[in-house]
């Protein structure tokens, strides 16, 4: 499959669950991929043999550090040449999280800097890369819990709401340069992590049973990600595309 043959896609979040399923279909479909994360370990996994073939780099990134950041897409312009395609994963939620007032302040913090400041600052070191390259997608990760009331979790829905807003701002803002700006809002995701949380939470249980076709998989979200990757969604932005086998609705 080649939907992506020419794109260079830089992955952050690459180790997660989420990440590592992007990272696969990215390279399955063509892209030379910068998987990067706090974790290089993780972000190694995530790229498997393709980095012995040179279509693929693992580096550690820590979203919520600017130097770290830029070093990272530096590293990946040096590797490929430049840059077309932005996927902004690293981020989540802890069970630290609650209704405003209870959930810590630290935790409103971490969620913000995590979320919202690393979507933001990769896009800051990114985006002339991707004006330099002619135009390119960026792809941020929004929640369900920003289009949707989900109790609890207070700090990780302003961090996706603020996801979602920043979205439609450079979509506008960077349309002149052939960029593209959309965000995904995965429902329930079955990542070891997820699964986990619903094993030792059962009353989460309720929320997961309203997902009208079952709860999704990692490939699941993947594979909208390649599409917004591809030239197949070049008048698509300032979009939310939800992913989440119809929890919003309901």
């Amino acid at each position: 499959m080649t939907r992506l043959t020419g794109k260079i896609a830089f992955v952050s979040g690459a180790g997660g669950g989420i990440g590592h399923a992007i990272c696969e279909r990215y390279l399955a479909e063509g892209a030379l991929v910068a998987a990067a994360d706090i974790d290089r370990d993780m972000a190694e996994a995530a790229i498997g043999p393709s980095k012995a073939a040179g279509r693929a780099i693992a580096l550690r990134c820590d979203v919520g550090d600017s130097d770290s950041v830029r070093e990272a897409i530096s590293r990946t312009v040096a590797a490929f040449g430049s840059l077309n395609v932005i996927c902004n994963v690293a981020g989540g939620s802890t069970s630290q999280d609650g209704r405003v007032t209870e959930a810590p302040e630290s935790e409103f913090w971490r969620a913000i800097k995590l979320d919202l400041f690393g979507t933001f600052i990769c896009c800051k070191h990114g985006l002339p890369e991707l004006m330099k390259a002619g135009g390119g997608s960026v792809i941020n990760m929004a929640s369900m819990v920003a289009l949707m009331a989900v109790p609890e979790r207070d700090c990780y829905t302003a961090a996706k709401g603020g996801v979602v807003a920043l979205t439609r701002s450079m979509a506008a803002g960077y349309a002149r340069h052939a960029i593209r700006v959309n965000a995904i809002a995965p429902g329930i995701t079955l990542t070891p992590r997820v699964q986990a949380y619903l094993d030792a939470n059962p009353a989460s249980n309720s929320l997961a049973d309203r997902h009208l076709l079952g709860l999704a998989e990692t490939v699941d979200i993947a594979h909208m990600a390649v599409y917004l990757a591809s030239d197949e969604s070049r008048v698509v932005t300032g979009q939310v595309l939800a992913v989440d086998s119809g929890v919003t609705i309901c």
